[in-house]
């Protein structure tokens, strides 16, 4: 059995904090006048804080000076941190822990990738940083998904070559920088979504030990 390394996305694939950005942004959105809908929001899947904003600018019609926008961003931000203030075990999604067992229990490399500047309180809340060896978040990159960067600099702080990496990702950006990146990707979500995704799974419940193993042995 070899030694792979296995790198997990955050929002919507270990926790659903991805319900408070949508909030957060709602709520900025409704105080500009613009309706934002669930379905808006798979947009912003992905994408950093500040191309979000822009886009729901231009959903609004709404031309602003960066001095606004820079106190909209902060704005969101505070109302995102409030609700994740409140995260805790109960938020981690199902079948995420029994995954995280099975690879420590087989020795693999298990790094974080993602686009959230506040990974590391969010792992700690919910009480799962100690299974990553490596962390790489918002603070670490420049450049978002469909970019590579994230998940490369995984590899690289892991000195393990790409081809040796797994990312399970829930965005079609992500599942873009995966396969950009030379990784096998694992899409968690829905078939139709995530069809570039190399596996897709609805959630990790849905995956067992065996295909875990197969992978092991790739």
């Amino acid at each position: 059995m070899s030694n792979k390394t296995f790198i997990f996305d955050l929002d919507g694939v270990i926790v659903d904090t991805a319900k408070y950005h949508f909030l957060a942004w709602q709520r900025l959105a409704s105080q500009l006048g613009i309706e934002f809908t669930p379905e808006h929001n798979e947009q912003l899947k992905g994408v950093s804080r500040v191309r979000s904003l822009d886009l729901i600018l231009k959903l609004g019609k709404i031309e602003a000076l960066q001095e606004d926008k820079n106190k909209w961003l902060i704005q969101k931000n505070t109302e995102y941190l409030s609700y994740i203030e409140k995260v805790d075990q109960t938020e981690i999604l199902p079948g995420v822990l029994s995954v995280l067992n099975y690879l420590k229990e087989h020795q693999q490399n298990i790094v974080l990738g993602s686009a959230s500047k506040n990974a590391r309180p969010i792992l700690e809340k919910t009480g799962i940083i100690h299974y990553f060896d490596v962390i790489v978040d918002g603070n670490d990159v420049t450049n978002a998904k469909p970019d590579p960067e994230v998940f490369l600099q995984g590899a690289k702080k892991m000195n393990v070559t790409p081809n040796n990496c797994i990312v399970f990702e829930d965005s079609v950006a992500g599942i873009q920088a995966a396969n950009i990146a030379n990784m096998i990707s694992i899409g968690i979500g829905e078939k139709e979504v995530l069809h570039e995704a190399q596996f897709v799974f609805p959630n990790f419940t849905h995956i067992d030990t065996t295909f875990l193993e197969n992978l092991l042995k790739k």
